[in-house]
């Protein structure tokens, strides 16, 4: 039974009862849900305590959103940054309720995101990589607007990410994807990176691949 917290919220308790199991936060893509990832919560609940949130902004024809996107004259993609910083802020005071209400550690945070979820992902470790530790990236890419434009390398070397994407990604073009891990390898972040012939999802293989990645890493 999940709490009443800010965010509207899935939850799965670890398979392993410990006092205060990691925390493995799900972030769902524009205009889905919070039961769209938690599909997954089952095979990756062994160590973990599963919290899949709702994005707070509800869309007129259904599902929700972490930030409104609009397009140009020209067919350009734009991105409501405010929306988008202002989700993340909401997001870091839900996962204090979380730790509050479910006892999860605070020291152990890890985020798994889809398309827009993964956006902020990105943006959420690299602005305030102190409150996190693994980064599940599917289908994102790292947007410029919401991430600082200077780092301490220091403070970035204890993250690591695995990122996917899918080759024929008709909503996210995959260069975008293969652009972040430049970032990633610049900025000395260790991180696995997989390509999939598939489009914008999550094919079965590469949910393989990230259940070996997060049993390798001791997140699972």
């Amino acid at each position: 039974m999940s709490a009443s917290l800010s965010l509207v919220h899935e939850v799965l308790p670890p398979q392993q009862k410990t006092e205060k199991p990691p925390l493995l936060l799900m972030l769902h893509g524009f205009g889905s849900h919070e039961q769209d990832l938690f599909g997954m919560a089952p095979m990756l609940n062994e160590k973990c305590f599963v919290v899949s949130a709702r994005a707070p902004i509800d869309l007129p024809w259904g599902g929700y959103a972490w930030y409104e996107i609009d397009f140009s004259n020209l067919g350009e993609k734009m991105n409501n940054v405010p929306q988008a910083k202002k989700s993340m802020e909401a997001i870091l005071k839900f996962i204090d309720e979380v730790h509050e209400a479910y006892g999860t550690d605070p020291e152990n945070v890890n985020l798994l995101g889809f398309s827009q979820g993964s956006i902020l992902s990105y943006g959420l470790s690299l602005s305030h990589p102190e409150k996190f530790q693994k980064v599940i990236a599917l289908s994102g890419y790292i947007m410029p607007d919401i991430v600082p434009e200077k780092y301490n390398p220091e403070s970035l070397k204890h993250l690591d990410i695995f990122a996917s994407h899918g080759t024929a990604d008709e909503v996210l073009p995959v260069d975008w994807a293969r652009n972040a891990m430049k970032v990633l390898e610049q900025l000395n972040i260790s991180h696995q990176y997989r390509e999939y012939a598939m489009g914008h999802g999550v094919s079965p293989e590469c949910f393989e691949d990230l259940k070996s990645w997060m049993k390798e890493k001791g997140v699972k």
